[in-house]
């Protein structure tokens, strides 16, 4: 059985904002197209689905399957007859298009949305409207909208899948309101005395392998202490360097062996001039 972690307070605190967030479809044609919404709202925190003025009217036998583990967003869902009553109880409204004109200039980018649209959900809803997907959002629904959003997108291909649209909205969101808390280093930043060892550690094994000449070892090693400088290194950082020097050097030490024992064999190898002859052998040694 697995357990999931309690999310923290400041986890906690941050949810509340995203559970305000309401996503509104205006008249959604395909059911492929909600299923995967459903997916995309439950993989960044948010809850509340509601269908405005009617749909979908094809492919919804692929809702479910599209919406996968988020069929509870679905089944919670609510439908509501026009657009202007999906967003009656909202504080804020926000739409969306794919498109530039007169009515659509003033819309900014999800990622400067953001910090708006999380502000107004800590005390009141919040609407995040989508239109259909043949049409997007008419000047009509967008005049209950005072907000406007544009996805930055490449001028060669601008149109988006309703899903697409919504997943990145809802990743600013997420990303935004302060729930996700990237992992923190395990193991703290290594001492100067340990960074210090490994860099000489580095520099004979750099002469070692033959990378540089003794001449050039000073003024080679203040590249790599520029690279050994432009992050943290923790103390579990310095303990795997130090092991591929230590292994570096025992592979040299092993190569200089063998190469000396080449040498030695190739030396006896030779053949010598004639009527010279080859020492004889030592005699062996008697037994007591």
């Amino acid at each position: 059985m697995h357990c999931r972690a309690a999310p923290s307070l400041s986890q906690s605190r941050a949810m509340k904002p995203l559970r305000r967030i309401r996503i509104v479809l205006a008249r959604p044609i395909y059911g492929g197209n909600i299923g995967s919404v459903c997916r995309a709202m439950k993989n960044f925190g948010l809850r509340d689905l509601v269908i405005a003025g009617g749909g979908p009217r094809e492919d919804l036998a692929s809702l479910r399957p599209m919406a996968a583990h988020a069929g509870d967003i679905w089944n919670r869902h609510r439908d509501a007859p026009t657009l202007a009553e999906a967003v009656s109880d909202c504080g804020l409204v926000v739409g969306t298009t794919g498109r530039g004109g007169l009515y659509r200039a003033h819309a900014v980018t999800p990622r400067d949305a953001a910090p708006r649209i999380l502000t107004a959900a800590a005390d009141r809803r919040v609407a995040l409207v989508f239109g259909p997907e043949d049409d997007g959002l008419t000047n009509e629904d967008l005049a209950l909208c005072p907000l406007l959003i544009r996805i930055p997108n490449s001028p060669a291909y601008p149109s988006m899948n309703l899903a697409m649209a919504v997943t990145v909205c809802a990743y600013e969101l997420f990303l935004q309101s302060g729930q996700f808390e990237p992992p923190a280093e395990r193991t703290p930043e290594a001492t100067m005395v340990a960074k210090q060892r490994l860099f000489e550690l580095w520099r004979q094994m750099l002469l070692e392998i033959g990378f540089m000449p003794p001449h050039k070892a000073d003024h080679m090693m203040l590249g790599f202490l520029r690279a050994f400088s432009r992050g943290p290194l923790s103390d579990a950082d310095v303990r795997l360097l130090m092991g591929v020097c230590r292994q570096a050097r025992w592979v040299a030490a092993q190569y200089r062996r063998y190469r000396a024992l080449a040498d030695d064999g190739a030396r006896a190898a030779e053949p010598r001039p004639i009527g010279v002859a080859r020492p004889p052998p030592d005699p062996p040694h008697e037994k007591r």
